[in-house]
C-alpha cells in the first residue's frame, strides 16, 4: 500500500470509529437517558446529571467533530464535491452518480447533524447542567426543548445517512425514487423505536 492509501484508511477507520461513537450516545440520550430522566426525583437528578451528562456529552460532541472532519477529508479526497453542483443542475447519470449520490446524501445528513450538536444541542446542555448544579440560574423550558429538538431531527437523519454511507461504499445504484423511499423507512423506523423505547419495562 502507497502512503495515501495508509493515510485514506487511517482517516476511514477514524471515520467509522468516530460515527460508532457519536451515533451510539445518540441513541443513548434519545432511547435510553431520556426516558430514565424522566424517572429520576428531583434530588436525584441534581446527583445524576452533573456526573453523567458532562462525561456522555464529551464523547457525544467530539465523536460528531471527529466524524464531521474525517467524512470532509474522504469526500475531497475520493473526488464527491463535483457532483454536488452536478445533482442540483440534472447533469449527472451513471454508476458514479448513483453511488456519488448516496454518499452525498449521507453527508448532507451528518453536516446538519453536526451542525445541531455543536451549535444546538451542546451550548443548550452547558446551560441546562450548570442550572441543575446550581452554578448558574436554572435554564428556560424553550432552551431544553431546542435541544430536544435538535437531538430528535439527528436521531431521524440517523438511519438515512447509514444506509447513504453503506450504499455508497457498495455502489448500490438508486435514483430520487429510492432516496425518497430510504427518508420514508429510515424515518419510519425511528418513530417506531421512540415508541417501543418509551415501553420498555425496567422488570428483569
Amino acid at each position: 500500500m502507497s502512503g495515501s492509501d495508509w493515510f485514506l484508511y487511517v482517516v476511514r477507520w477514524i471515520h467509522i470509529v468516530a460515527g460508532i461513537t457519536w451515533i451510539g450516545h445518540l441513541y443513548f440520550f434519545n432511547f435510553v437517558n431520556g426516558n430514565f430522566s424522566k424517572a429520576l426525583e428531583a434530588d436525584v437528578r441534581k446527583k445524576v446529571v452533573p456526573e453523567l451528562m458532562p462525561r456522555a456529552l464529551y464523547l457525544f460532541r467530539w465523536g460528531a467533530m471527529f466524524t464531521f472532519v474525517a467524512g470532509v477529508i474522504l469526500l475531497y479526497m475520493y473526488g464527491y464535491f463535483p457532483l454536488w453542483g452536478a445533482m442540483f443542475t440534472g447533469q449527472a447519470s451513471g454508476p458514479a452518480f448513483s453511488k456519488g449520490m448516496w454518499m452525498l446524501m449521507g453527508a448532507g445528513f451528518g453536516t446538519i447533524m453536526w451542525f445541531n450538536v455543536w451549535f444546538i444541542i451542546w451550548p443548550a446542555q452547558k446551560k441546562i447542567i450548570a442550572g441543575v448544579r446550581g452554578d448558574a440560574p436554572a435554564a428556560p423550558p424553550e432552551l431544553a426543548a431546542r435541544a430536544t429538538l435538535a437531538s430528535r431531527i439527528n436521531t431521524y437523519l440517523s438511519v438515512p445517512l447509514v444506509w447513504g454511507m453503506m450504499a455508497g461504499a457498495h455502489s448500490i445504484g438508486g435514483h430520487y425514487l429510492a432516496l425518497f423511499l430510504i427518508l420514508l423507512f429510515g424515518f419510519g423506523a425511528v418513530w417506531v423505536f421512540y415508541r417501543h423505547a418509551a415501553k420498555i419495562s425496567t422488570k428483569v
